[in-house]
């Protein structure tokens, strides 16, 4: 490790900073003026555009020869957008989730992570593997994107009951003229705002990611725990650094999409394709098999039930992803680096704060339920008291 390592690490992070700022900004003005909620577009837009860094990662590192590092880079990075980045964002401000959201995005993230585990289960990701899940995201990207047009359309479209054209029909459409010319030039500038922000995103996650391998490498860990670790969390960092950015503008659906679409994108797209175009595919470490990838399936799950019960994501909630996230990540260092304090470790997680978590999740869970199922009792009985 020497100080050019940290520079790196340094200035990554303030590119990612900046970059989250600009491609929020440039997505939401997209989205309003495009006719897309700002859910969709951080499902679809915003999600494939944080992204690139892992996918840049998973190619560099499937050229090179590097299935851990290429598995790992985005099984880790799944892990830490649901239980680090969702966590960090409900600590500054609990976030919404709706309803759209849990009845068919988050089923689809659970449902494309519990396929890879499957589909892993022979030791690799093979081509037609590949094919499945890149095909799978390419439906939902354009479901996504029709469905919202036609609701945000259905919503805005009136009943012209004057069929007669007058003075003020003839003011309006010189009105109209004019703001179709200030709207196209907006959107150049917001499309140059995610442009922009795309572009320091990539450039500062590969200024991250150089320093801090280049850090791990040194202290001769393999290529899958730097991925699950090191890589996972520098290529994650422009999804946290756009949604805390997006929390603190109150655009909480884009914080939410972009977690959860780039779960989706990170599965399909970042390890679909490169397993696609690999005739070979991807060689799957059997570690990987056996416990990162069902603790990705198990982080993914444990995101349903929070959802459902009053669709948000509260701050409780936060503080018990972030402190799962610390667990998993010092079991894989402990355990990569086989140190005495391993078994001690393993025993505390898995007979005394791992049952406790369990405890805790479902009396909340339980309270949160009756409490839910309490205020639409209450709606049902008085339509004109305020939710």
């Amino acid at each position: 490790m020497d100080a050019l390592d940290v520079g790196r690490i340094v200035v990554g992070l303030m590119l990612l900073v900046l970059g989250g700022e600009f491609l929020v900004r440039g997505a939401s003005s997209l989205a309003r003026r495009a006719g897309i909620s700002a859910l969709v577009v951080g499902l679809t837009v915003v999600s494939a555009a944080t992204s690139a860094p892992e996918l840049a990662v998973t190619i560099g590192a499937v050229i090179r020869d590097e299935p851990g590092l290429a598995v790992g880079n985005v099984v880790g990075s799944n892990i830490v957008n649901v239980l680090l980045i969702l966590g960090i964002s409900a600590l500054i401000l609990p976030i919404a989730v709706k309803q759209r959201l849990v009845r068919f995005d988050l089923p689809l993230m659970v449902g494309l992570s519990a396929g890879l585990l499957l589909l892993s289960l022979d030791g690799s990701i093979s081509a037609l593997d590949g094919l499945l899940l890149f095909s799978v995201v390419v439906v939902h990207t354009v479901m996504t994107i029709l469905v919202s047009r036609r609701e945000v359309k259905s919503l805005h479209t009136t009943p012209n009951l004057h069929n007669t054209p007058t003075t003020a029909d003839s003011t309006k459409e010189q009105a109209e003229e004019k703001e179709t010319v200030v709207r196209a030039d907006s959107f150049v500038r917001s499309l140059l705002l995610v442009l922009l922000g795309v572009a320091l995103l990539v450039a500062g996650a590969s200024l991250l990611v150089d320093g801090a391998v280049s850090i791990a490498s040194s202290l001769g860990v393999s290529s899958l725990v730097v991925g699950l670790t090191v890589v996972a969390v520098g290529t994650s960092l422009p999804e946290l650094a756009t949604s805390i950015i997006a929390v603190r503008r109150g655009e909480r659906d884009l914080a939410v999409g972009n977690v959860v679409g780039s779960n989706i994108f990170n599965i399909g797209v970042v390890l679909g394709l490169p397993a696609l175009i690999s005739l070979e595919g991807i060689t799957v470490a059997t570690a990987a098999v056996a416990f990162d990838m069902p603790v990705m399936l198990a982080a993914s799950v444990a995101l349903l039930p929070i959802a459902f019960t009053g669709f948000a994501v509260a701050r409780w909630e936060g503080i018990l992803f972030v402190g799962l996230y610390l667990a998993y990540t010092g079991y894989v260092v402990l355990a990569a680096t086989a140190h005495d304090a391993l078994g001690g470790f393993t025993a505390a997680m898995a007979w005394f704060v791992l049952p406790l978590i369990a405890v805790t999740l479902i009396s909340f869970t339980s309270f949160e339920v009756g409490l839910h199922k309490g205020r639409k009792l209450n709606q049902a009985g008085n339509p004109n008291s305020v939710p």
